[in-house]
């Protein structure tokens, strides 16, 4: 088997940078202006991708900003409960200091999902790389993010295109999730025009196929969009996931993802009728799983049924964050590969 990438035994797999936010969300499937009790969480795109690659073994970082103040501390006891390293996170002692809000109301058929976030000139917003241990940038194997961080404000963008540069000085992979957001950006090209300037240092770029259609102006079937844009872009692999919502309480999810050293396109039969229970943080957990994939086992098979698996599973976990571990996501590997022989695991 040819290994993806070299890696150099550094002292952690995944390092990831994002804003974190407090997710509240009403209790009983009621609205928010209903009722009066807010169940509350921790979430981020980021911070969800570096959970779900701790909880399944390999150690992971997180880079941001937290206010110093009592939600801050309740991030970071999140944080450190879900097994991440918060080493480097800067505290913020300003006096405008505050932690990103989003209020999440959960959907059932004929209703979506709703999202409304609070999260302006949030800690994160004015972290800039200079006030980061630079220690970090020859301690991690990937460096994570996403087009979230890139789009949120001027500095965040900045401090994206930074972390890129400085991991990559220092030898290590750069992980990208588009992860395009139309209440960041407007609109596709908006997000074309800055993601395609931190494309050349971009080595496994996760992205939708609406994504390249849309926002890239690519055409022709999925396979022949994702070897044509890795080939242009110099990047070693593609991951593009592949939903089917049959209702707000019942999904369809499998991915496809091109090796370009092999050009070889890896992808399997998708899970079926996934029973919904939060679907929030399930496309970070395909990310945490395919990025386990790789830095446990360098393959990319190994990739594609993690991060397959992982995606499915977070779909049925109330909050933000895949907790599953190994074991767990190993035995839905081979319920899916293979047919389930129990109905209870006892």
């Amino acid at each position: 088997m040819e290994k993806i990438f070299d890696f150099k035994n550094r002292e952690f797999g995944l390092a990831c940078s994002g804003e974190l936010l407090l997710r509240l969300s009403p209790v009983n499937n009621e609205l928010l202006v209903q009722g009066t009790l807010l169940e509350k969480n921790i979430g981020g795109a980021e911070f969800n991708v570096a959970t779900g690659v701790s909880s399944l073994g390999v150690k992971s970082t997180l880079i941001t900003k937290l206010p110093e103040n009592e939600l801050g501390r309740y991030a970071k006891r999140v944080i450190n409960s879900n097994g991440v390293d918060s080493s480097f996170i800067v505290d913020d002692n300003s006096l405008y200091k505050r932690l990103a809000i989003y209020f999440y109301e959960y959907g059932a058929s004929p209703r979506k999902p709703n999202v409304t976030y609070d999260r302006h000139d949030s800690s994160f917003q004015f972290l800039e790389a200079d006030e980061l241990d630079k220690s970090i940038y020859d301690k991690c194997e990937i460096f994570h993010t996403s087009g979230i961080s890139l789009g949120l404000c001027e500095k965040s963008k900045q401090l994206t295109k930074d972390l890129i540069k400085n991991f990559k000085e220092k030898g290590g992979l750069v992980s990208f999730d588009v992860n395009f957001r139309r209440n960041l950006w407007g609109d596709e090209q908006n997000a074309r025009v800055e993601i395609e300037k931190i494309l050349p240092s971009i080595d496994i770029l996760f992205a939708s196929e609406e994504t390249f259609r849309k926002m890239f102006k690519e055409t022709g079937d999925l396979k022949e969009i994702m070897r044509n844009f890795a080939e242009k872009h110099d990047l070693a692999l593609i991951a593009s996931t592949q939903r089917t919502v049959n209702s707000p309480k019942s999904h369809n999810f499998t991915s496809i993802i091109y090796n370009r050293k092999e050009d070889k396109f890896y992808f399997e039969k998708p899970y079926e009728n996934i029973e919904i229970v939060d679907r929030i943080g399930s496309g970070d957990a395909y990310v945490a799983g395919v990025l386990y994939g790789i830095l446990k086992y360098n393959d990319t098979e190994k990739a594609l049924k993690y991060g397959n698996a992982c995606g499915a599973v977070k779909n049925t976990i109330v909050g933000d964050n895949n907790c599953a571990g190994a074991n767990l996501i190993e035995g839905i590997i081979a319920d899916h590969e293979f047919g389930s022989t129990s109905e209870m695991n006892r």
